[in-house]
C-alpha cells in the first residue's frame, strides 16, 4: 500500500493498527504457554483495534477511498462492475 498519498491522520493510524497487531502476535502464547497479559488487557487490546479500524473506516469513506480496502495480488483480476442499462415499453394506450 503506497502512504504517500495518504492524510497524517490517516498514516497515524495505520502505524498504530500495525504496531499493535505486531505486539499481540509476538506476545502470543505458545505450546501451551499462558499469555502474559491479563483479560481485562486483552480485551483493552481488543477494543483498541475495533476503534483503530473504526476511525480508519470514517476517515477513508471522508476521502471517498475504497472501502474494502486489503491487499491484493499482482496477478489477481480487478472486479469490474458493469451497468446495465433496462428500458421498458410505454404502455400503448
Amino acid at each position: 500500500m503506497n502512504t504517500d498519498d495518504l492524510s497524517t491522520e490517516r498514516k497515524f493510524m495505520l502505524l498504530l493498527r500495525k504496531t499493535f497487531a505486531s505486539v499481540v502476535r509476538e506476545t502470543a502464547p505458545r505450546d501451551g504457554v499462558s499469555s502474559p497479559f491479563s483479560e481485562q488487557t486483552i480485551e483493552d487490546i481488543r477494543l483498541c483495534l475495533s476503534l483503530i479500524s473504526e476511525r480508519e473506516r470514517a476517515l477513508a469513506a471522508e476521502d471517498g477511498a475504497e472501502s474494502q480496502m486489503r491487499p491484493r495480488f499482482v496477478d489477481e483480476p480487478q472486479q469490474t462492475a458493469q451497468v446495465v442499462t433496462l428500458h421498458t415499453r410505454k404502455k400503448e394506450s
